[in-house]
Protein backbone atom coordinates (compact mmCIF):
# COMPACT_ATOMS: atom_id res chain seq x y z
CA UNK A 1 0.00 0.00 0.00
CA UNK A 2 1.14 3.51 -0.65
CA UNK A 3 -0.28 6.67 1.44
CA UNK A 4 -0.20 10.11 -0.77
CA UNK A 5 -1.01 13.40 0.64
CA UNK A 6 -3.50 14.83 -2.13
CA UNK A 7 -5.02 18.09 -2.63
CA UNK A 8 -7.85 19.08 -4.91
CA UNK A 9 -8.07 21.87 -8.15
CA UNK A 10 -9.62 24.16 -4.97
CA UNK A 11 -6.54 23.55 -2.95
CA UNK A 12 -8.31 21.57 -0.21
CA UNK A 13 -5.81 19.32 1.32
CA UNK A 14 -6.76 15.14 2.16
CA UNK A 15 -5.08 11.92 2.09
CA UNK A 16 -5.31 8.66 0.39
CA UNK A 17 -4.09 4.86 0.25
CA UNK A 18 -3.62 2.93 -2.98
CA UNK A 19 -2.20 -0.26 -3.97
CA UNK A 20 0.51 1.16 -5.69
CA UNK A 21 1.19 4.39 -7.94
CA UNK A 22 -0.03 2.98 -10.75
CA UNK A 23 -3.42 2.27 -8.90
CA UNK A 24 -3.73 6.25 -7.82
CA UNK A 25 -3.30 6.95 -11.39
CA UNK A 26 -5.39 4.80 -12.85
CA UNK A 27 -8.03 6.04 -10.79
CA UNK A 28 -7.24 9.59 -10.69
CA UNK A 29 -7.38 9.41 -14.63
CA UNK A 30 -10.63 8.03 -14.97
CA UNK A 31 -12.12 10.85 -11.94
CA UNK A 32 -12.90 8.58 -9.41
CA UNK A 33 -11.15 10.20 -6.65
CA UNK A 34 -13.24 12.85 -5.11
CA UNK A 35 -12.35 15.85 -3.03
CA UNK A 36 -13.98 14.75 0.56
CA UNK A 37 -14.79 18.98 1.13
CA UNK A 38 -15.80 19.55 -2.18
CA UNK A 39 -16.24 16.75 -4.49
CA UNK A 40 -14.04 18.09 -7.10
CA UNK A 41 -12.43 15.39 -8.99
CA UNK A 42 -9.64 17.11 -10.22
CA UNK A 43 -7.28 15.74 -7.85
CA UNK A 44 -3.45 15.62 -7.99
CA UNK A 45 -0.98 14.33 -5.06
CA UNK A 46 0.35 17.13 -2.67
CA UNK A 47 4.43 17.71 -1.97
CA UNK A 48 5.00 15.59 1.44
CA UNK A 49 8.25 15.15 2.97
CA UNK A 50 9.97 11.27 2.30
CA UNK A 51 9.80 8.85 4.85
CA UNK A 52 12.77 8.04 6.25
CA UNK A 53 13.78 4.83 8.59
CA UNK A 54 15.19 5.56 12.08
CA UNK A 55 17.98 3.89 13.44
CA UNK A 56 16.84 1.52 16.28
CA UNK A 57 16.68 3.31 19.62
CA UNK A 58 17.36 2.44 23.39
CA UNK A 59 14.25 4.38 24.30
CA UNK A 60 11.04 2.89 23.49
CA UNK A 61 8.62 4.46 21.02
CA UNK A 62 5.82 6.44 23.00
CA UNK A 63 2.42 4.30 22.89
CA UNK A 64 -0.22 5.62 19.60
CA UNK A 65 -3.00 7.52 20.98
CA UNK A 66 -5.92 7.38 18.55
CA UNK A 67 -6.89 10.64 17.23
CA UNK A 68 -10.17 11.79 18.68
CA UNK A 69 -12.75 12.89 16.45
CA UNK A 70 -13.83 16.33 15.38
CA UNK A 71 -17.32 16.98 16.71
CA UNK A 72 -19.78 16.48 13.92
CA UNK A 73 -17.23 14.41 11.52
CA UNK A 74 -18.58 11.32 10.62
CA UNK A 75 -17.10 8.15 12.04
CA UNK A 76 -16.52 4.63 10.91
CA UNK A 77 -16.57 1.91 12.68
CA UNK A 78 -12.94 1.93 12.86
CA UNK A 79 -12.01 5.50 12.73
CA UNK A 80 -12.36 8.18 10.87
CA UNK A 81 -14.34 7.86 7.64
CA UNK A 82 -11.38 7.46 4.61
CA UNK A 83 -11.66 10.56 2.63
CA UNK A 84 -13.13 8.41 -0.59
CA UNK A 85 -15.98 7.32 1.31
CA UNK A 86 -17.01 10.48 2.21
CA UNK A 87 -16.86 11.93 -0.82
CA UNK A 88 -18.82 8.84 -2.58
CA UNK A 89 -21.49 9.45 0.14
CA UNK A 90 -21.73 12.94 -0.55
CA UNK A 91 -22.12 12.47 -4.04
CA UNK A 92 -25.46 9.67 -3.22
CA UNK A 93 -26.54 12.30 -1.14
CA UNK A 94 -26.54 14.71 -3.89
CA UNK A 95 -28.40 11.99 -6.30
CA UNK A 96 -30.73 11.40 -4.06
CA UNK A 97 -31.59 15.52 -3.03
CA UNK A 98 -32.03 15.82 -7.16
CA UNK A 99 -33.64 12.66 -7.80
CA UNK A 100 -35.99 12.81 -5.40
CA UNK A 101 -39.13 13.86 -3.06
CA UNK A 102 -38.18 14.49 0.46
CA UNK A 103 -41.53 13.78 2.68
CA UNK A 104 -40.30 14.04 6.00
CA UNK A 105 -41.38 12.43 8.82
CA UNK A 106 -44.23 10.76 6.36
CA UNK A 107 -41.88 8.24 4.98
CA UNK A 108 -43.36 4.96 5.97
CA UNK A 109 -46.84 6.35 5.10
CA UNK A 110 -46.04 7.56 1.76
CA UNK A 111 -44.52 4.69 1.05
CA UNK A 112 -47.49 2.65 1.56
CA UNK A 113 -49.49 4.93 -0.09
CA UNK A 114 -47.40 4.44 -3.52
CA UNK A 115 -47.33 0.97 -2.63
CA UNK A 116 -51.26 0.84 -2.41
CA UNK A 117 -51.48 2.32 -5.95
CA UNK A 118 -52.98 5.95 -4.02
CA UNK A 119 -49.78 8.02 -4.99
CA UNK A 120 -47.82 8.72 -7.80
CA UNK A 121 -44.94 6.20 -7.70
CA UNK A 122 -41.66 8.53 -7.36
CA UNK A 123 -38.30 8.44 -5.64
CA UNK A 124 -38.64 9.32 -1.95
CA UNK A 125 -36.37 9.98 1.23
CA UNK A 126 -37.21 10.98 4.67
CA UNK A 127 -37.30 9.65 8.35
CA UNK A 128 -38.96 6.45 9.73
CA UNK A 129 -38.04 4.44 12.98
CA UNK A 130 -36.33 1.42 13.13
CA UNK A 131 -39.83 -0.37 13.88
CA UNK A 132 -41.31 1.78 10.62
CA UNK A 133 -38.89 0.67 8.46
CA UNK A 134 -38.85 -2.89 9.25
CA UNK A 135 -43.02 -2.66 9.03
CA UNK A 136 -42.54 -1.60 5.91
CA UNK A 137 -40.18 -4.65 5.07
CA UNK A 138 -42.66 -6.81 6.26
CA UNK A 139 -45.73 -5.59 3.87
CA UNK A 140 -43.73 -5.65 0.99
CA UNK A 141 -42.13 -2.53 0.88
CA UNK A 142 -38.96 -2.24 -0.25
CA UNK A 143 -36.49 0.23 1.76
CA UNK A 144 -33.10 1.15 2.17
CA UNK A 145 -31.05 3.37 4.94
CA UNK A 146 -28.28 5.74 3.37
CA UNK A 147 -25.11 6.70 5.71
CA UNK A 148 -26.51 10.50 5.62
CA UNK A 149 -23.24 12.93 5.67
CA UNK A 150 -22.69 16.51 5.61
CA UNK A 151 -23.37 18.08 2.13
CA UNK A 152 -19.81 18.11 0.35
CA UNK A 153 -20.94 21.83 -0.06
CA UNK A 154 -20.57 22.54 3.30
Amino acid sequence: MIHYQLRCDQDHGFDGWYKDSAAFEKLSRAGMIDCPICGSSKIGRALMAPAIAKGRSAEPAPAVQPPVPAEGVPQAAAGPMPAQVMALLQRMRAEVEKNCDYVGADFAEEARRMHRGESEHRGIYGEASDGDAEALREEGIAVARLPWVPRADG
